[in-house]
């Protein structure tokens, strides 16, 4: 059975910093999907302070990760990583279910 989403280093060591910086406690990070952008699908992230019903949970290390039930198909076997270089910042997410991104990569379809 393939893992719904594994986390580099780097993303583990980012999510801990936001859980740190948030203010108040928080469960982990949801993951989930929406409509919209030109290719069809964008992930989301969001804190996470209650567990949903049907939620997947994955935990690396002390960080705990919930997939929305409606993303789960979208992005099994994807590895988030957080990349930082001289221009931009952010959460990569590399998804073997892709068919397609657009130009500008903040869309995916499957």
């Amino acid at each position: 059975m393939r893992t719904a989403i594994t986390l580099t280093d780097q993303a583990v060591h980012r999510i801990r910093i936001l859980l740190e910086g948030r203010g108040k406690p928080s469960l982990g990070i949801r993951i989930g999907v929406n409509t919209k952008g030109c290719s069809g699908l964008s992930y989301t992230l969001e804190f996470a302070d209650e567990l949903n019903p049907f939620d997947e949970t994955v935990k690396v290390d002390d960080v705990t990760i919930f997939i929305d039930p409606k993303a789960t198909l979208f992005i099994l076997g994807t590895e988030m990583d957080f990349v930082e270089d001289k221009m931009q910042s952010g959460f990569t997410f590399n998804n073997p279910n892709e068919k397609g991104r657009c130009g500008c990569g903040k869309s995916f379809h499957v």
